[in-house]
Order: C-alpha cells, then structure tokens, then sequence
C-alpha cells in the first residue's frame, strides 16, 4: 500500500497511563499496543468473551483479556492461550514521528 493509505489515529502521549489504547478509526474499535518501541494493532474485542482488550494487560507481545484471561498475540492477532481460541483481526502499523499511523484498507 502506498503512504496515503496510512491513517494517523493515535499519538505517543496516549500511553502514558498504559501500554494499550481503544481508538475508533474506519468505523473500526481497535487496540493499539506499545512494546519495546514498536506498536502493533488488534482488533479491540476478545473473540471469545467480548471484552475490551485494551482493558486488558501487555505482557512482552501478548495481551491478556481481561475477563477469562484468554491471550493473543499482539503482532499477529493469533490466539496463544485458552480459552481464546480464534484469531483476532490485525492491522499494520506504525510510528511516523511521535503519531500511531494504521493501514485500514
């Protein structure tokens, strides 16, 4: 995709109380991470118990659901740990200075 497709939706201020954010972009609520420097882009719901992820806690590159502990990790959306079983949608994203910039299309 070219740069045009890249979306900002986010800045690096907005972790500062946490390393995972709730954003609507696209009509779209997605979790963003911060690990290590490098974000990375989830779908916001856990697809075994609907919680919000971003309620959730980051350890290393996965998050942990909130409300059955189920685990995904954050940089592909793949189900690591039960009871989650199904993969979440991921987006690719980026820093572009201080700004979180997702590919949506």
């Amino acid at each position: 995709m070219s740069d045009a497709a890249w979306t900002p939706v986010a800045g690096l201020a907005d972790f500062a109380a946490s390393d995972a954010i709730a954003v609507v972009a696209a009509g779209k609520e997605i979790a963003i991470y911060l690990v290590d420097g490098a974000v990375f882009a989830t779908a916001n719901r856990c697809t075994h118990g609907d919680a919000r992820l971003c309620d959730g806690w980051v350890e290393g590159h996965e998050i942990e659901c909130p409300l059955h502990q189920g685990r995904f990790d954050v940089r592909s959306g793949a189900a690591t740990g039960a009871p989650a079983e199904v993969a979440l949608a991921s987006y690719p994203a980026r820093l572009a200075g201080d700004r979180v910039e997702l590919q949506l299309g």
